[in-house]
């Protein structure tokens, strides 16, 4: 693929990522979706809606003229973007909302152009950055969490899905 911009490749690089995130949860199987490693843990079905608000909240904020991600408290700026994610439960629902959401991400974030990336940001901890350095932040939060989906997968019997594709 040819990239014309900073943000097709910074595009490219998040579709990639939610590409494995969803084959990890496709991989697993629809019944355990209450699945949850120890009492404190995320449920996998938590576990993804988690990775849905926090994209849905960056998009939201990094596509606006006036991002700020102190709008409001941590829970109510997730929630001001997030019903979606929170509506979706079953898994056929989750995989359904991953793919739609980063298509519409896509779409916003082209829409605000490749310029709006390098604007400086104040960001959660009060520093300033760029909206771009940000946007990569957000991607690595779902790698992060697309290794948890992967170790969901070992402690349920499966072989995880990145493993499955390396290993032919």
């Amino acid at each position: 693929m040819a990239f014309n911009s900073v943000l097709d490749e910074t595009l490219e690089a998040w579709r990639g990522v939610r590409d494995g995130v969803i084959a990890e949860v496709r991989n697993l199987p629809g019944d355990v979706f209450d699945f949850r490693p120890s009492p404190k843990s995320r449920s996998l079905t938590q576990l993804v809606q988690h990775i849905l608000e926090v994209a849905m909240m960056m998009t939201g904020e990094l596509t606006r003229a006036d991002t700020n991600f102190h709008r409001a408290p941590w829970p109510r700026l997730l929630a001001l973007y997030a019903k979606p994610a929170y509506r979706a439960k079953r898994k056929v629902q989750l995989v359904r909302l991953l793919g739609t959401q980063v298509r519409d991400a896509e779409r916003k974030f082209r829409r605000a152009g490749s310029l709006a990336l390098y604007q400086f940001i104040t960001r959660f901890d009060g520093k300033p950055g760029t909206k771009l350095a940000w946007l990569n932040h957000g991607i690595a939060h779902e790698e992060y969490h697309r290794g948890q989906l992967a170790l969901y997968a070992r402690l349920l019997g499966r072989v995880p899905a990145l493993t499955q594709l390396i290993e032919g």
